[in-house]
């Protein structure tokens, strides 16, 4: 199952159906199925309050991944999607809206895949492979 919810913003996630299907190819082409994601959009402010709460981090961030996950190769999480950071993100990067989301939103499964960008060599490699399954949507 792969569900997107709003939080407390009116957002609507574009192309939802060719969405899913891209982010169950991008699962399975890692190896792995989709018990159960959801993806919560949400504003900046929503999500500082779960980076405050959960991480005690009291900084603004596009994502925050949940990993619920109990069976190996079966994925099952909650996403949490700031929109004002990544509609900032893809300003800043100079890209389109729609391709910064679906970044982040591949960004959000590759963690509950077991991918890491803790340091500079592992945000490369988490990058590549972005890049990689965003060629395929």
């Amino acid at each position: 199952m792969l569900n997107f919810f709003s939080e407390d913003i009116d957002f609507s996630l574009p192309l939802p159906q060719k969405t899913k299907k891209w982010i169950k190819n991008t699962a399975q082409s890692e190896g792995f199925e989709i018990a159960g994601i959801n993806y919560i959009f949400c504003s900046d402010e929503y999500l500082l309050e779960i980076n405050k709460q959960y991480l005690d981090h009291d900084y603004y961030t596009d994502i925050i991944t949940f990993d619920n996950s109990e069976e190996e190769k079966q994925l099952e999480g909650d996403i949490y999607v700031s929109i004002d950071r990544v509609r900032e993100n893809a300003e800043t990067l100079q890209v389109g809206f729609t391709t910064e989301l679906r970044r982040v939103l591949v960004h959000g499964l590759l963690h509950l895949m077991g991918y890491s960008d803790s340091d500079d060599i592992l945000k490369k490699e988490m990058r590549a492979k972005e890049d990689q399954h965003l060629l395929l949507f």
